[in-house]
């Protein structure tokens, strides 16, 4: 690896993760969520970079070589909607397919009378998630799987067949994408991991919004109890997911959970209990989380700092990003705050000027982290990313950047240790399938049968296998 490039990645990691820590380093870091502008940039469709991944890493790196920023996501067009077409995922609408070519993928919410899980079936997912999603979710979602006591067919078995080898061919393959951009582009990565809330995943992916705006109503119990019961698994899957450097934040995709679209007190009764012992686990074990607050979550900072100082960073979108400064500001590293529609319909100078009145109003004590509100895609001019860039490297500088101490590369941002209090995870309930697996080796255990060799040996790789099982159906869940 070129010394240069090298050099130019350890002082991009080392002044982001410097941010993250809600520190000063030499200059304010710019870090854009870049999605389909990719495709744009590249002179790709939004077709192209969403149904074929290999594309969509292409441009990423052309970004990574024609803009001077300092973290990027290797693929931010995350879902690939080959795996998607594969599984039969009925939620998506695919460029080219449902949706023009040059539209970002859709994702396709059913009505209440249509939701993926029906409004008495709490019982079912709280016994045994994992087991609700193969069994019920995941046929209901698909329109090839079918559920357990129906026909088997050939097509239920390629889709599971293919969309786990989809799964795995395109997860193996972000990590020769990580390693081209540190060594051909000296850029570094910006998330690791993936989080969303329990009380998001019921209204995105199982009941539907309205329908759990229902249920909030009707049986708010249920609720909090599903959102127990997930709890661990999400968080399982964040934890399994996570930087296994401890630098990266775990990225957490918050939704619908914030006032309006819920009531404070279903806020603070539901969403904010199931969720809190997760961000407390994840800093536990020195994983800080990337708190991706869309829309406006200003009524809930106060709840926000209650986490321990620095065990999150907190990217702001349609709220006001001085008001969450004035609050979290002392506690966070920030991130984002300029409009998108600026990025789409501005000028480039008042793109600029509006770069420099939040580095001064925000970034002066460090702590803070260039971005757009929210995802950028394929509307935003590149003139204007380009105004963003090079007024950030124009107003955000602190010193010198040869005064910058570089970081080991490989060292974590966060110790474990450096967690201190009460909180994390309660004790998970005796009985049940535990996170990560799904059928447990005491289960599988009496079918085995007399084993005259090495019975440690044995449960070690059915729990490792059978875990794969468990993470192919929680990432179609979180991910897909």
């Amino acid at each position: 690896m070129p010394v240069d490039t090298e050099r130019l990645y350890r002082q991009r990691l080392t002044r982001y993760l410097t941010a993250l820590r809600n520190e000063k380093p030499d200059r304010v870091p710019i870090r854009p969520f870049v999605a389909e502008f990719t495709a744009r940039h590249a002179g790709l469709t939004n077709q192209e970079v969403t149904h074929d991944y290999t594309q969509a890493f292409e441009a990423v790196c052309r970004c990574a070589a024609d803009y001077d920023w300092d973290a990027m996501v290797p693929n931010m067009v995350y879902v690939w909607t080959g795996l998607t077409q594969a599984i039969g995922l009925r939620y998506y609408a695919i460029p080219g397919v449902q949706v023009p070519a040059q539209s970002g993928f859709q994702y396709l919410e059913p009505d209440e009378e249509h939701a993926f899980m029906k409004a008495d079936e709490y019982d079912a997912l709280i016994a045994d998630p994992t087991a609700f999603l193969y069994n019920v979710w995941l046929p209901r979602v698909s329109t090839d799987v079918v559920a357990p006591g129906s026909p088997s067919t050939y097509r239920s078995s390629l889709a599971l067949v293919k969309g786990g080898m989809a799964m795995l061919q395109y997860f193996t393959a972000f990590g020769p994408q990580c390693e081209r951009l540190r060594r051909e582009f000296g850029m570094p990565g910006a998330i690791a991991g993936i989080l969303k809330a329990p009380l998001d995943i019921l209204a995105d992916k199982l009941r539907g919004y309205v329908g759990l705006t229902m249920d909030l109503m009707t049986q708010p119990a249920k609720v909090k109890a599903a959102c127990e019961a997930l709890q661990p698994h999400l968080a399982n899957v964040a934890m399994c997911s996570a930087d296994p450097r401890r630098q990266l934040p775990v990225g957490f995709w918050m939704h619908r959970g914030c006032v309006p679209f819920v009531t404070p007190e279903h806020f603070n009764t539901i969403y904010w209990p199931t969720l809190k012992p997760i961000i407390l686990e994840l800093w536990r074990h020195g994983h800080q989380t990337l708190f991706y607050a869309e829309g406006n979550w200003n009524a809930h900072l106060d709840a926000f700092a209650e986490l321990p100082d620095r065990s999150i960073a907190y990217h702001v979108d349609t709220a006001d990003i001085f008001a969450v400064h004035r609050r979290l500001g002392q506690k966070f590293c920030l991130s984002g705050g300029i409009p998108n529609f600026m990025l789409w319909h501005g000028k480039p100078a008042a793109v600029r000027e509006y770069c420099r009145k939040v580095i001064e109003g925000v970034a002066a004590d460090g702590g803070y982290v260039m971005d757009a509100s929210a995802i950028i895609q394929s509307d935003a001019q590149p003139e204007n990313l380009r105004a963003l860039t090079e007024a950030t490297r124009e107003y955000g500088v602190y010193s010198d950047t040869a005064d910058l101490v570089l970081r080991d590369p490989e060292a974590p941002t966060f110790a474990p240790a450096e967690y201190v209090g009460d909180g994390g995870l309660p004790p998970f309930p005796a009985g049940r399938t535990p996170p990560g697996q799904c059928i447990p080796w005491a289960q599988k255990r009496p079918e085995v049968g007399p084993i005259s060799g090495d019975a440690a040996l044995l449960e070690r790789v059915w729990s490792q296998v059978d875990g794969l099982g468990s993470m192919f159906v929680w990432q179609c869940l979180l991910s897909f």
